[in-house]
Parts: structure tokens; sequence; C-alpha cells
């Protein structure tokens, strides 16, 4: 018989923190804390394989579940003293959702599961406090209608805030048992409206509709939507976890929080987290009422004059503390819990490791690594590469004029400025758009998860910082201000007002993450510097790193940001880029327009110091590192004028005829363009073109050799070759401007020819085409669009469908496609290995700075990826994990 229920609780369970894939992350922690001896309220786990059937088997349950969860039941009621769903003795449960990989806020809760007209008394007459029992029904008729009944939560808020309203009070603490009475019979009549029937009162109907419902919002919207940003399985599932509930509305001795072992905005080791004094969970991040800081020293520096934890409960407190301290260092990472605290009696609810933001992961992995508690590689193996981008983006200059509206909670750091949007379908149609916006919401939810993933920043009036924005936010790295109270949203009129000033929808702000500061106008940043933590991690990244990681940068900026993030090189320089700006369009339009040889070289002429001054910048920057420099590689036309209007004003610039103009853009006009008049062919046809640009080169680096006092040995890339003989031919020219170069300066150097392998056929015939190239780079981008038959312009269009019907596994312009493209890759690497043993490998389209393509690179043994500047951290960690995942692989 299939075990499908997993019990835990009195120091004791059935699972253990290695079954994360069975019990899901959350009921493999509730298992592992019951064995560490930890008080954690007894409770069972039904396993991700239920979820599985269930959706295998048309949306129904295994045959035997219902018996394994009713012994479950009599196991917990035995530890608790207490039976399910008995009226004068009953055992109250939580229903909670736990896939295995953490989704903060995406599934579906139940609290107080159990309570009805009769269990309600008996509950009351137990805990000797009727307010206490008829919050807690109030609270699970709402909580279950809004999960499991589909009705929303509006209603139920509404009703409540129109009841204070009327009784004159603000918060939900000011409403005694008779308030809640007259509430519950609200609250039960909005359900019968709503659905048409009562409210269920028989506790094993709840039991299995709440069960019901967790598996159920495993599909739903939001869920998805976190999977899709997170590139999670639909395939692994959720368990559900039901738990004895214990109370943390039971008065002023009660309370309830959340809470980090170390700052995880900072990093700094710290206990970090709120609670609230007589509450249940949800109100400590729904933002209704201000949270209270668990420490003496955090209250302190927040300003606050409500007690901390550590004040208001000693006892607890202590306790707390040091069940932190090991779970940390049981788990040896920093954990996220939450916590109730029953009449002075401590329960931990939950334990996972917490996220965080870029720069504390950083802080944290080198810290523990100082500690022992991991080593240097544990340390690398930490931080997520694409996390970094977190770290490689503009806060806002101090210099700055800074007129501020309002302040919060500075809940993720970091800063952004983008025009108001009020609605998450607005903030991603302005991104599609475009535009940068800021999410400006009353509180966030689940359903705004497309929003926030859309928008610049994020900006909340309610919420700490525990609250759904902020850790969302933390965990996709966006700037985010949270519990903004002094801001009032007026959703209607598509308005915010703060400070005396009233900002409208469309109208620019910044908000400062890492102050909480609220400003007006989009404000000055600055570019970010990476030192400490960073360089230390860096270090142990690089010292474990086979890989060679290198820039595609063709600008002085782009080459020393490059330097400045650890590029060991120049991958790839787009030389057309050089070609657009002021003189240089209006002598490559004459070479274009030239009628022969003769006047395309005069043109060419002018070109060639420009071009050299280029280079030599370029070498000078790179001081001895490799430079790629990739011949011109674009269709002609591109640098012509397309309209009338354009090409009369650009004709009178040039003194040339329109028509002539005109005529050549026709002639030069191409049906597609990506497949034709480009790259090699353009040296084959017009060889005086690759002549110019291999001498600038080569002049180039003489003068940066004799500059910098270093060899500079350039790489002189052929793109677009299909055949051997199209790169015998141009290297014959690149080859004859070297040597006239070495006579005409006198100067000895060394250089290298390779090409781009971008074609099918090129990777078929790399053996070939390796016995007159030195090098190959492999431009993925160009070659997923040729071995797939996609236009990467126009795939946005059904690219989505596909991936999310799984024909796909990912895009595969960000994502290189490992049976397809990848399988050309290593076929031409073979190959070209084959004829020639030293050959150089590398890989410089879009995929060079994704951590997945990079892996494959590694597995590949590519010597070098090449990517953006400001990718080039993300490289470096993410070749380092390669290669001590393919040391881990060949060592196991």
């Amino acid at each position: 018989m299939t075990q499908w229920v997993y019990t835990f609780g009195d120091g004791k369970a059935e699972g253990q923190a290695g079954m994360r894939d069975l019990l899901g992350g959350k009921g493999a922690n509730l298992a592992e804390m019951s064995n560490l001896g930890l008080p954690v309220p007894p409770g069972f786990t039904i396993s991700t394989e239920v979820c599985t059937y269930y959706y295998a088997h048309g949306e129904t349950y295994p045959s035997d579940l219902v018996t394994q969860v009713e012994n479950a039941l009599t196991h917990v009621g035995k530890l608790t003293g207490k039976v399910f769903g008995d009226n004068t003795n009953p055992l109250l449960v939580s229903v909670r959702s736990g896939a295995r990989a953490s989704m903060p806020g995406m599934m579906d809760t139940v609290l107080n599961l159990g309570l009805n007209d009769v269990t309600v008394e008996a509950l009351a007459k137990g805990a000797n406090d009727e307010r206490f029992a008829y919050d807690s029904y109030r609270r699970f008729i709402q909580m279950y209608s809004n999960v499991v009944l589909d009705v929303d939560h509006h209603h139920f808020e509404d009703a409540l805030e129109e009841y204070k309203e009327r009784k004159g009070v603000s918060l939900d603490t000011d409403l005694d048992a008779a308030d809640w009475k007259k509430l519950i019979g609200q609250y039960k009549a909005i359900v019968k409206e709503a659905i048409g029937k009562d409210f269920p009162q028989d506790p094993k109907e709840q039991l299995w509709g709440a069960i019901g419902a967790v598996f159920g919002s495993w599909m739903n919207a939001r869920a998805k939507k976190y999977r899709e940003l997170h590139n999670i399985p639909a395939s692994w599932g959720t368990a559900v976890n039901v738990q004895a509930m214990v109370f943390g509305n039971l008065g002023e001795t009660s309370a309830t929080g959340v809470a980090f072992t170390r700052n995880p905005s900072t990093g700094e080791k710290e206990l970090y987290g709120e609670f609230l004094v007589n509450a249940q969970g949800e109100d400590v991040v729904a933002g209704i009422r201000t949270p209270q800081d668990i420490t003496e020293k955090a209250r302190i520096a927040a300003g606050s004059n409500r007690p901390s934890l550590e004040k208001v409960m000693p006892d607890a407190f202590k306790e707390f503390l040091c069940i932190c301290g090991l779970l940390e260092k049981h788990y040896r990472d920093v954990q996220d819990v939450e916590f109730t605290i029953e009449r002075g009696k401590l329960w931990m609810l939950q334990t996972r490791n917490g996220k965080r933001t870029a720069k504390a992961a950083l802080k944290i992995a080198v810290e523990l690594a100082a500690e022992g508690l991991i080593t240097q590689d544990e340390a690398v193996g930490r931080i997520d590469p694409a996390s970094l981008d977190q770290l490689l983006h503009p806060t806002i200059d101090p210099k700055a004029d800074r007129k501020i509206i309002a302040s919060g909670l500075p809940a993720s750091p970091g800063a952004a400025a983008g025009e108001i949007v009020f609605d998450s379908d607005e903030a991603e149609a302005a991104k599609a758009a475009g535009k940068k916006v800021i999410l400006v919401r009353v509180e966030t939810s689940p359903e705004d998860i497309h929003g926030m993933h859309a928008a610049e920043g994020i900006l909340t009036t309610r919420g700490g910082m525990t609250s759904h924005a902020a850790v969302v936010a933390r965990g996709m790295g966006k700037p985010c201000v949270s519990g903004a109270g002094m801001l009032r949203v007026d959703y209607a009129a598509q308005t915010m007002t703060a400070g005396g000033v009233t900002l409208k929808k469309g109208d620019f702000i910044t908000v400062d993450g890492t102050t909480g500061q609220v400003l007006q106008g989009a404000v000055k940043m600055l570019e970010p510097e990476l030192s400490g933590e960073f360089a230390t991690l860096m270090g142990w990244a690089d010292s474990v790193r086979r890989m060679k990681v290198r820039a595609n940068a063709e600008t002085p900026l782009d080459a020393r940001t490059a330097r400045g993030f650890g590029a060991e090189g120049i991958g790839l320089c787009r030389t057309e880029h050089m070609f657009f700006e002021g003189d240089r369009i209006i002598a490559m339009r004459e070479m274009i327009l030239a009628d022969d040889e003769n006047g395309r070289r005069l043109a060419l002429a002018k070109l060639l110091p420009m071009q050299r001054a280029d280079f030599v910048e370029l070498f000078t920057i790179m001081s001895g590192l490799p430079v790629t420099i990739r011949l011109l590689d674009p269709p002609l036309h591109e640098f012509l004028p397309h309209t009338d209007e354009e090409i009369a004003e650009v004709a009178t610039a040039m003194n040339a005829s329109p028509a002539k103009l005109k005529a050549r853009a026709a002639e030069l006009h191409e049906f597609n363009p990506m497949l034709g008049f480009r790259g090699c062919r353009l040296a084959v046809a017009y060889p005086e073109i690759a002549e110019m640009q291999a001498r600038a080169i080569f002049e180039a680096a003489v003068a940066a050799a004799k500059a910098t006092g270093k060899a500079v040995i350039p790489e002189v890339m052929v793109p677009l070759v299909m055949t051997k003989p199209e790169l015998d031919l141009v290297k014959g020219r690149i080859d004859a401007m070297a040597e006239a170069v070495k006579k005409e300066t006198g100067a000895q150097f060394d250089y290298q020819v390779g090409t781009m392998i971008e074609l099918p056929r090129a990777a078929l015939r790399a053996a070939e085409i390796a016995e007159a190239a030195e090098f190959f780079s492999f431009g993925t981008n160009d070659l997923t669009q040729t071995t797939l038959g996609i236009s990467r312009d126009d795939a946005a269009s059904f690219l989505g469908p596909y991936t999310a019907k799984g024909i796909l596994p990912s895009d595969p312009f960000v994502t290189i496609d490992q049976d397809g493209v990848g399988e050309l890759v290593k076929l031409a690497a073979e190959r070209g290995r084959a004829t020639r043993k030293d050959i150089k490998l590398g890989i410089c389209g879009e995929h060079g700075g994704d951590p997945a393509s990079i892996a494959f690179c590694e597995k590949t043994a590519l010597d070098y990826v090449s990517c953006s500047p400001y990718r080039v951290p993300i490289a470096r960690l993410a070749a380092a994990q390669s290669a001590l995942g393919v040391k881990a692989a060949s060592t196991a």
C-alpha cells in the first residue's frame, strides 16, 4: 500500500528534511523540526504524489487516502488530547500548502478549520474567552469562503469596515464577542447569497474542501505565474499540511510573528522580524495593524515606541533566540521562521531557507564560510548568478536634489524611477510598450505578481517589512517602499497624494528602497560600485572557474565597464556600430553610393583613421587582453535613409543626388536581409572593405602596443561564413594587410583569423573550415534563427504559447536550445578540434550571459563566453558554478 500521509509532532516524525520532493519544503521542515525536538504543533502532511495523482485522475483522490487522513487525525488528536469534529473538545486545524520550492503568498491557507456554530461555543468555554472564539470563527468563515468557496474577500472586508465605522472604532481589537457574533451572521448571509447555500458546518466536509482547494490552487493563475517566473515545473505538485491550531490571538500573553535569523536586506547577523500581540498569522503580513519589532535593538533603530518581543515576553524571546541559532546551524543557512506564542508557550510553525537580496546573499555566504558553517565552494554555489543584477543597477546620486513627498519602510533596496501606474495589468502593458513604471498600490497581493514583475519598482501604503510586497520585491530584485502610510491612493481618480502634492497616473516618481523615501520626478542615479563581499566571493569563483569571460563591447565606455566588472577581454566588437555617427555615416554612405572600386576606396580612406582610432582606444583599455573584432556584418541598406524626406535630407548633407540615393537604396533592398547580402558576402564582393578594416586593426595594434608596452594580439573574425573558400578568400586579404603593415611600420605582431559559426552548414563543415580558422566564435543569436527557422524580431507573438504548452522548454533566444542549436555547437566543436587541436572556441550571442546556457558551454568545454558588460559578473559566477557542477558530476 502506498503511504500518502506522513505524521509529525511530539519529538518525532515519519519524514525528514531530505524528503522535500515528497513532502514539500514546509512538510519536510516541520518533520525535521519535530525530529530535532523543537516545539512544533502536531500534524500530518499529504504528499506531493497525491497532487500528481489528483491531476492525472480527473481531480480525484487515491481510494485509501480518506482512511490514512482519518488515522492521522486520530494520531494528532491523541497528542493534543482533543478530537476532530467533537462538539465539546474539538481539535481545530490549519490547512496549508507546501511545494518543494518555496512559493511565498502563492498558495492558499485556511486557519481555525473545524469551527462551526457548536464548536465555537466549546472553544470559548475551553479558552474562557468568548471574544477570542468568535474572532477565530469569523476569520475561519472569511478565509474558507474565499479559498474554498471562491467568495471574494472584499465582501467580508467591506462588511467589517462598515461595522467598525458605525460603531466608531478603527481597530479589529476594539470589537467584542457580541460584535463578532453579529458580523458572523452577516458573513454567513454573504456566503449564502454568493453560493446559494449555507456555510458548511460539518468539520469533515470543511477539511476535504480545504484539501481540494490547496490542490486546486496549484493550478491557479498566480501560482502558474510564479512558477513561470521562477522556472518551477508544474509536475512537482504541492503537498498539503494539516496541523493542530495554536492561537496567537488568546489575549495579551499570546502573539504571532515572522523572523529571519539574519537581515534579508543587508545580510547583517542580527534577528530581523516582526510580531503582533493578540493576533493570528495573517495579521502580521496583511498590514492592517502595524507590527512590532522583535528585538530591542531593532525597536530603537526604528524609533518605535511599541514594545519589542524581547521586553513584552522575555522568556519566550530567549527560547526563540536559542531555537533560531539552532536552526541556522542545523540548516547551515539563514532561516525564515514563523512562530506563535499561545499564553506564553512558544510554538514553531515553519522554517525555510530565507529569501534575501543579492547584497545580503553575498554577505551571508561569505560570513557563513568565515564561520566554518559552509565551504568557499558552497558559498559560491549559494548565490543565484542572475540575482547579481540587483547589484548592477543605479542608485540615487547623493548630490541629487531630493523632493521627498513620502516615506515608508525600506522594504527592498535599490532605486528606480518611472511613470505612476495603479494597476498591475497597466504596468504589464506599459512595459510591453517600452515604458518604465512604478506600481503604486494600497497593498499588493499575489494577483499583482505580473505587475510587480513588469514595474521598475513598487510602492505601497500598507504593509511591513515582511508583507507580500516586501518579500516578493526582494526576491525579484525590485526596489520597494512599503507602508508609506502618509500616502493616499485614489484608484477611482487615478491619483496619489502625499506631502501636499497630488500626482496622477503617468507622472514620474522615484522610489528609494534603501531609505524608504518616495521622491517626486525622475532623480539622477549613480552607477554601482562592487567591493567587499562581492570581491571576496567573485575571487573564490574565479579560482574555480575554467572558462574565461569576455564582454561584447565596441565603445570605450562599454570596454571600461566590462574591465571594471572583471571581463578578460572582448569577445565581440561589432564594427558596424562604429559607423552610425557624424562624419562616419557620411563617409559610409559615400562608399555605398560609389560607382566603382576606386570611389569606394576613396570613401574608405576617410573611414580608416576613424576605425584605427577606435581600435587603438579599445586595445589600450584592454591592455593586452584578447580583443575579437568582427568585420562588417549587416546589410549595406541599413546605412541608407528610407523615406523620401530622409533621402532628401541626407542628399543635401552629402551634396548628392536624391534620385541616385533613392535608386541605390532600392537596389540594395532585400526581402529577407538576415539571409541576404551581409557578413563575409560583403567582403567577397567588396574586398576593399575588409582590407580597410584589417589595416585599421593592425595599425591600431602596433600603436597600442607601443603606448602600453603590452603586446596586442588581435583576433579578426569573419562573419556568416558557410564555406571554407569564402574564409580563404577573405583571410587572404587580411593576411596581405598584416604583411603590409608589418613592412610599413617595421613592427612584428601576432594575430589570429577566425570565424563566427552562425549557420548550420558552417557547423556541419567545421572540420574543413578549421583548416583556415584559428578560432570559432558561436554566434548563437543567428545560429538559433537559422536552425529553428524563427525570426528573433517576430517570435514574440508565438513563443509564449510554445513555452506555456511545453513545446519548447524556454525562449530559445534567452536559453540555448540544447537539443538542436546545442547539438550543432557540440558537433562543430568536436569537428573543429579534430582538425585543429588548439582551436579557440567561444560563444558571443546573448546566451553568453545566461546561466543555463553557460552551464551548457562548460559541458561542451568551450574556452570562453562573451556577454554584455553588465552581465560579466553573472557569467563569471555561473561559469564557476558550472565548473563546480562538472567536478561534482565527474567525482560522483
